[in-house]
């Protein structure tokens, strides 16, 4: 062991070790079964700080687990399907989708992601990740597109996913409809525009509309039938302005009496409310936004315009007409698609939905089947639950993707699904065999739409399984099963594996990946996919932005980290964050991280000497003494809140017990107090002397198994030196708590050991105010307490407070002393200290 701990040659070392004896297989890993459900990290360009904080918290609970007796089986997976690969993609190679076959775009993506994602791996390796990166999938590879498609073709069959043509939420900018899940809200300024409206005797009816550009898909006027203002519209009909067009006036108590001028225009679709008044009274659908964003052929002036110049467009007319009586600016909060920022419109498309709003009640319930941590985070996942107001739409109008495994016939529009003998399929390239099951038409067509990419990753426990099958069983026993036209989810054994043990993911994907993982579970199996989740924060910007890579303000790349940094220090900076909370990134906790390193080291450094000549480092020594009674005792009660904290897997708290142990208690004290005893041995019994080398030892293994889900290779690199020989475990992350962490309870030496602590303790802040060396001899040193009983106890350690204090003599007092210090006659110091 050197002197000094040189952590990139020593952390690389320890992961070629981990990585060539396979320590975190599940075939090193005995004890019962617990499963991660990893989030798959986007293949869209390079990691940022966020990923590191987040993936190794969940690296931190893995460690734990299997030290503390568990076979983890911790897979890692890619999500390379959607939009942001495709678009990684299309640049890197600056290629276009829609000029090659979707299978020949795959294989590009996945040649890409590939390079990317064994960039991924390294990254993490360096990390000191202990995922099974043997067990690796991509949500786009033939296992996710073949359960992908299984899935879809059994809900579909048990009456959870219908077809309809339905206004969907659109995304203009990205020209794909999306879900409920993927709107952020965002403040925008605009004018509250009052336009002039005619009635059959031209008569002026003014509404109020953010959207005059909707002008040309206008298809009803309404007002309160409380409102005594307009009872004389009953039944009657008004003229769009600039357009022409009459449409009927209506009346719904929908509309607010206050706001405005009272009378509202219904549009096909301006928002929430303009479909349910079209489906309510069955009103025509007048189409204006094509779905690349520009106005349609069939609204005149404005065909070509894109929303804004469109509503520029029609308020400039309706003021030379004389149409507009008023513009009031105003800021108001509008839907916007998370991934673009642009704002959503609705158009009506054929799409395939999963029916979640009829089973509300049945998802909140679910939710309390689930160990929340934080718990309030059930909190977030209720209020999303409660407020849906949209059956999940998974249709999206993209190249890339998983394609729906359906073809439609033409002629009585039935759906045909494929045999599951053929997934993966893809029926733009694969045509239909044969004729319409239901009519006999050969008039067939594919279906065109990819599904939405949270409806792959919603299927993330499924995934796992079947990676955990190939681990268990390459020959899969699931091959059995679909040879008898049956799927995965009819596997018997995936009721033994799902619920799994944990899902980590951060806070902004409740709505999406928590919430869709729920329903697909319950809809395979009712049953929850998972006992626990575990939910992390962000990584803040200094202006408290979210890190990402879209908005590319990490202000750090990891790579460059782990140049300035040993990957220990990093790890423990994503411990210091509170479960759930968002964190700042902050090189001050990076350095504190800095000076555990090197105090680990330094301290076993100073401890290697003397458990080296331990005869026996296995067996207990008969008497222990109250100096190592009570450092056993101290460690065993960390280790019981350590381990309490890491039930709630609230590792930040159980990092604070192991911290406070190591400095306060073992190197602040512990250490102090046995110097003498061991730089001077011949002093004291030989008894003593061993049973105070035997606690060193096994008090040091104890601090790093509780340091080593934290600080992997440091721990593993002071382990290999110190500990390896004696214990016969290859690897310290391969020992168990079980084992190590030895319950020992002697609260009376702890309480006389305290009292010593406190005692020597005020020696050395006297010393230290008067500028003294702690080594510096005390001529005679009076201690007194007003515990007679304490007295007695204290004074049986006098050889030891003689060590330390450097004091010639000691006098025990029972009485009670003013005020403690130290007072110099000639040469001579005397003190006195109360305890």
């Amino acid at each position: 062991m050197d002197k000094q701990y040189e952590y990139s040659s020593s952390e690389a070392q320890a992961q070629q070790k981990w990585e060539l004896e396979k320590t975190y297989t599940l075939a090193h890993s005995s004890g019962p079964l617990y499963t991660i459900d990893t989030p798959p990290p986007t293949v869209s360009g390079t990691l940022h700080i966020g990923h590191i904080f987040s993936y190794t918290q969940t690296d931190i609970i893995a460690r734990y687990k299997r030290m503390n007796g568990f076979s983890v089986f911790y897979p890692f997976g890619f999500d390379d399907n959607g939009l942001p690969t495709e678009r990684y993609v299309e640049k890197k190679r600056d290629i276009r989708p829609q000029n090659m076959s979707r299978s020949e775009f795959i294989k590009q993506c996945l040649e890409e992601t590939h390079e990317a994602e064994k960039q991924f791996i390294n990254l993490w390796q360096r990390m000191g990740l202990s995922a099974n990166f043997d067990s690796c999938y991509s949500t786009i590879s033939d296992l996710a597109r073949k359960l992908s498609q299984e899935s879809f073709i059994t809900l579909y069959k048990k009456g959870f996913i219908y077809r309809k043509h339905e206004p969907a939420l659109y995304c203009t900018a990205c020209q794909t409809s999306v879900a409920q899940a993927e709107l952020d809200d965002a403040q925008k300024p605009s004018f509250f525009n009052d336009i002039i409206f005619k009635d059959a005797k031209g008569n002026d009816l003014v509404i109020g509309t953010t959207r005059p550009e909707l002008l040309p898909s206008c298809v009803a006027l309404l007002f309160n039938p409380a409102d005594e203002r307009y009872q004389h519209l009953r039944g009657a009909q008004a003229t769009v302005p600039l357009f022409g067009h009459h449409v009927p006036i209506l009346e719904d108590e929908k509309v607010s009496i206050e706001k405005g001028t009272g009378l509202v225009m219904c549009c096909t679709f301006g928002d929430k409310t303009d479909i349910e008044w079209y489906k309510k009274f069955k009103l025509p659908y007048k189409k204006s936004i094509g779905l690349d964003g520009r106005w349609l052929e069939s609204t005149g002036f404005l065909a070509g315009l894109k929303v804004h110049d469109a509503r520029t467009q029609v308020i400039e007319k309706l003021r030379e007409s004389n149409l507009l009586l008023r513009q009031v600016a105003i800021a108001h909060s509008v839907n916007v698609h998370e991934r673009c920022k642009k704002e959503i419109e609705f158009v009506a498309l054929e799409q395939w939905f999963v029916n979640i709003l009829d089973h509300k009640q049945k998802f909140l319930d679910l939710a309390d089947q689930i160990a929340w941590y934080p718990a309030f985070m059930k909190f977030r996942y209720r209020d999303w639950v409660e407020n849906l107001s949209w059956d999940w739409c998974i249709s999206r109008q993209r190249f890339f993707g998983i394609p729906f495994p359906v073809w439609h016939c033409n002629k009585c529009h039935h759906v045909i699904l494929a045999n599951v003998s053929q997934l993966p399929v893809d029926p733009r390239e694969t045509a239909y065999a044969g004729a319409c099951e239901k009519c006999g038409s050969s008039d067939i067509t594919p279906d065109t739409d990819v599904m939405d990419t949270w409806n792959t990753s919603s299927i993330s426990p499924y995934i796992c399984f079947a990676v955990y099958q190939s681990v268990q069983n390459p020959i899969a026993t699931m091959d059995a099963v679909e040879q008898q036209g049956k799927t995965i989810f009819d596997n018997p054994e995936v009721n033994n594996f799902i619920p799994m043990s944990m899902r980590p993911q951060a806070h902004d994907i409740i709505r999406t990946w928590a919430f869709d993982t729920i329903v697909k579970s319950w809809m395979h199996h009712e049953t929850i996919p998972w006992k626990d989740i575990v939910i992390s924060g962000h990584v803040l910007t200094d202006t408290k932005e979210k890190i990402s890579k879209s908005k590319d303000n990490s202000p750090m790349v990891p790579e460059n980290l782990l140049k300035t940094y040993p990957a220990d220090v990093i790890r423990f900076w994503t411990a210091s964050g509170s479960l759930g909370q968002d964190t700042a990134f902050s090189e001050s906790q990076l350095k504190i991280g800095q000076r555990l390193v090197t105090k680990l080291w330094n301290a076993f450094w100073f401890t290697k000497e003397h458990v080296a000549m331990l005869a026996d480092p296995k067996t207990t020594p008969a008497e222990l003494g109250d100096i190592n009674k009570w450092l056993l005792h101290a460690a065993s009660s960390c280790f019981e809140s350590y381990t309490q904290y890491f039930q709630d897997n609230e590792f930040g708290l159980a990092l604070q017990q192991i911290e406070r142990f190591f400095w306060h208690d073992f190197c602040d004290n512990y250490l102090e107090l046995i110097k003498n005893q061991l730089f001077n041995s011949h002093q004291y019994d030989v008894q003593q002397v061993d049973a105070t080398r035997w606690t060193l030892y096994t008090t040091g293994l104890r601090i790093l198994q509780m340091y080593a889900p934290y600080m992997p290779h440091v721990t593993e690199n002071i382990y290999g030196h110190l500990y390896k020989q004696h214990e016969k475990i290859d690897s310290l992350h391969q020992t168990k708590f079980a084992t190590v962490q030895q319950l020992f309870v002697f609260e009376q030496s702890a309480a006389v050991m305290e009292s010593v602590i406190t005692l020597t303790a005020t020696v050395r802040k006297i010393k230290t105010e008067k500028q003294l060396s702690l080594k510096t001899p005390i001529e005679s040193l009076s201690t007194y307490t007003e515990n007679a009983e304490l007295r007695d106890c204290i004074k049986a350690h006098d050889q030891l407070i003689r060590g330390i204090t450097q004091a010639k003599v000691v006098h025990y007092h029972v009485g009670k002393l003013e005020a403690s210090g130290m007072e110099q006659h000639g040469e001579l110091w005397h003190a006195k200290v109360s305890y």
